[in-house]
């Protein structure tokens, strides 16, 4: 018999495409931001060890912020009352997925957020960006981790400095070609002088008002061709979640084949 997913699924797996991770690993000695307390990351402490007359087994807990790692916000995480992690459900799993290469501008200015105008670019060679779909700016960031400082871009002076979103970017993806979602490999949604001449994350609050999701601290993102790849994201299905750490990856058609 034949069954059509599993076909799919076989065309998948072939030689013309990759599966690629875009998610970070991550210990206990993994980058959080400043503001989380000390003691709020311990991750896989042993509680129930082998040698345990009561079953054979290895048992362990796991402490950490939702906002940890590779990890997604839902709403409420910067919108009061607005909706938790137990709103996106499975439907909510799998997008079409964009890649905004905004490398060689970064390169020249750490400070650069995308424009509206850099996307326009990307459309008018890949087609216009689909509904429902996921938008990654990739900045080649994730190459910092895990280092808190590089990721921070701390300068001598003390100050921050990352690239990122601009809030009419975001207002183009979303309110003319109604994306899903968006991602970065940044900690923060918004470049850092964006943030500073708003004295906000003007950026991150705009998405999740709009009871949008987005994926912070991507990762491999230059692994993936700009356009024709699916995003896959999961995370532990805890409920009145703000954020969680979420295992993302991509389904590509090989780069020496695009």
């Amino acid at each position: 018999m034949m069954y059509k997913l599993w076909n799919v699924l076989n065309e998948l797996q072939s030689d013309a495409y990759a599966w690629v991770e875009l998610s970070h690993s991550m210990n206990n000695d993994s980058p959080v931001w400043a503001g989380i307390p000390e003691g709020s990351v311990e991750v896989a402490k042993t509680v129930f060890d082998w040698g345990n007359p009561m079953l054979e087994c290895l048992i362990q807990t796991f402490k950490f912020p939702g906002q940890y790692g590779t990890h997604i916000d839902f709403p409420g995480h910067f919108a009061k009352g607005e909706a938790l992690s137990e709103a996106f459900g499975a439907g909510h799993l799998l997008f079409p997925l964009c890649v905004i290469d905004i490398t060689a501008k970064v390169a020249q200015d750490v400070h650069y957020a995308v424009t509206v105008e850099d996307i326009k670019e990307y459309e008018a060679q890949y087609g216009a960006i689909p509904e429902g779909a996921f938008v990654a700016l990739r900045t080649d960031w994730y190459k910092n981790w895990p280092d808190m400082d590089k990721l921070s871009g701390v300068a001598a002076d003390g100050s921050e400095n990352f690239p990122g979103w601009s809030l009419p970017a975001l207002q183009y993806i979303y309110e003319e070609r109604h994306a899903a979602a968006n991602g970065h490999e940044t900690l923060d949604t918004d470049a850092s002088v964006e943030a500073a001449k708003a004295g906000d994350l003007a950026c991150e609050r705009y998405v999740l008002s709009k009871g949008k999701v987005q994926i912070e601290v991507l990762a491999n993102l230059d692994k993936v061709a700009p356009a024709g790849a699916l995003l896959v994201a999961a995370w532990p299905r805890i409920e009145g979640a703000t954020g969680l750490p979420v295992r993302v990856f991509a389904i590509t058609p090989k780069l020496d084949r695009v």
